[in-house]
């Protein structure tokens, strides 16, 4: 795992490989792992790439969700241009603990959902949260209770009980 890793970081900074040479040696990469991996493992490894390139708490939570800067803007009750701002410089120290919960959250929907479910999921009313989705939760500045969310819909132990 680790040396595909460190392969994958290779062909992404290798400014001397040919795009088409990046490709190929891409498509041999993958055509490994679909014969030799289950698809379980697969989406992990795509989880743990993405993390890779999108370093950023909030671009990957922008990524996840589906969210443009103006959705995010919102959500922090700030402008598009102060999301680019924070994606750039960092994200302001009142406002960090609001994006790691958010940032939280979109780890367990990660692990435990595909990643094209994940905007349905966050967008879907639950009665749970009293006709609410996620994403509304977020919006209304309530990051800490999506992120409490993610925790209570991913506890398996008391399914049955």
């Amino acid at each position: 795992m680790n040396r595909l890793l460190l392969d994958d970081r290779r062909l992404a900074t290798d400014t001397t490989t040919a795009p088409a040479q990046a490709d190929e040696r891409a498509d041999a990469v993958v055509a490994d792992l679909l014969a030799r991996e289950s698809p379980e493992v697969l989406e992990r490894v795509s989880v743990r790439l993405d993390r890779l390139r999108a370093v950023h708490p909030l671009d990957r939570v922008m990524q996840a969700w589906d969210l443009s800067h103006a959705d995010v803007g919102r959500m922090f009750s700030i402008s598009r241009q102060a999301i680019a701002k924070w994606l750039n410089i960092g994200v302001p120290a009142e406002r960090a603990t609001a994006v790691a919960a958010m940032a939280a959250a979109t780890d367990l929907l990660q692990h435990h959902l595909k990643p094209d479910r994940i905007p349905a999921v966050v967008r879907r009313p639950a009665p749970a949260l009293g006709g609410r989705s996620l994403l509304d939760l977020a919006a209304a500045g309530e990051t800490t209770a999506v992120l409490a969310a993610c925790r209570a819909m991913f506890q398996f132990g008391n399914v049955g009980s």
